[in-house]
């Protein structure tokens, strides 16, 4: 990936290999080459979808005991799922009277879009699901289960763990939000509002493109024009979501935060990010050229 000046991150587990990248066409080619030639990964499915922005900071590799977190032992989707079911075929699956659909993803992704009539378990991590299930959910009640998450990784877990508790019906979106927004023209869609991503761009319209939402650098909360407007936002420090939660010591570091950041602005340096792994390392070989060449000198006038 740094080869390729590809930016983004991999999580690589047992159970699989997940994650989100960018950079050029021939870099993103030649990093989906060099992972298909790893044995161990073999075929793999892939969405994609344009920028004019490099929307990632940094390039990270992450080895985990598990691609997404529920916390529950020996879910293993690759033994059990729920059925598959394409985009083309999902507005149908969910006009079903009979169908309960829920969106496994975390509260505030919920808030700024989702599908119509979806059910939002109010979770604030995934690793919450499984009580949702215990509370909410019955085997003998809902007999036909439909799960949608953002690129379909989530719901290869939830659809497993579903089974497990004795659900039979259970469907979830092939691909997820972001394949359905690829294929579903807008016209034909169920979707509703933009769909939360995990990079700069916060959020992504139906075409896939940056949508009407930024992002509170104290919070990670996605936040609207109007809240930026709100006396609680301070640029780095809060937002309306986190103005009564974060501590005085908390405020003070995202201040100096956003300080440090301004700064480096100035200066044409990145803050955060494999840039900025770069002038560190360029400074100290600085540092350490000076100290040597220091050293060299006061040895010859000793001598």
């Amino acid at each position: 990936m740094l080869d390729n000046d590809v930016k983004g991150t991999l999580l690589i587990a047992n159970e699989g290999i997940n994650g989100t990248i960018s950079g050029t066409r021939q870099g993103i080619d030649n990093v989906l080459e060099y992972l298909r030639s790893i044995e161990a990964i073999g075929s793999f499915t892939f969405k994609e979808s344009y920028t004019d922005a490099q929307p990632f900071y940094r390039t990270k590799v992450k080895l985990k005991k598990e691609i997404v977190t529920m916390g529950v032992e020996n879910i293993d989707p690759l033994q059990s799922v729920g059925r598959y079911v394409k985009p083309s075929e999902w507005n149908a699956l969910i006009s079903d009277p009979d169908v309960i659909l829920i969106d496994t993803r975390n509260d505030y992704e919920v808030k700024i879009g989702t599908f119509q009539n979806a059910v939002n378990p109010n979770t604030e991590t995934f690793r919450e699901f499984p009580e949702y299930v215990a509370k909410e959910m019955d085997p003998a009640k809902h007999k036909k289960v439909a799960m949608f998450c953002t690129g379909g990784i989530r719901c290869e877990k939830s659809t497993a763990y579903m089974r497990e508790q004795g659900f039979e019906e259970v469907y979830h979106l092939e691909g997820g939000i972001l394949k359905y927004l690829e294929e579903i023209p807008a016209s034909d869609s169920m979707w509703q509002g933009d769909c939360f991503v995990f990079d700069n761009r916060v959020s992504v319209n139906h075409n896939l493109e940056k949508g009407n939402y930024e992002q509170c650098f104290a919070c990670r909360m996605p936040i609207t024009v109007d809240d930026m407007q709100s006396l609680a936002y301070i640029k780095g420090e809060s937002c309306p979501h986190c103005i009564d939660k974060a501590t005085d010591e908390q405020k003070a570091r995202f201040r100096e935060r956003e300080h440090q950041m301004q700064l480096a602005k100035k200066r044409g340096e990145a803050h955060i990010g494999s840039d900025v792994i770069d002038v560190i390392e360029k400074r100290k070989a600085a540092k350490i050229e000076a100290r040597r060449q220091a050293e060299e000198a006061n040895k010859a006038n000793a001598e």
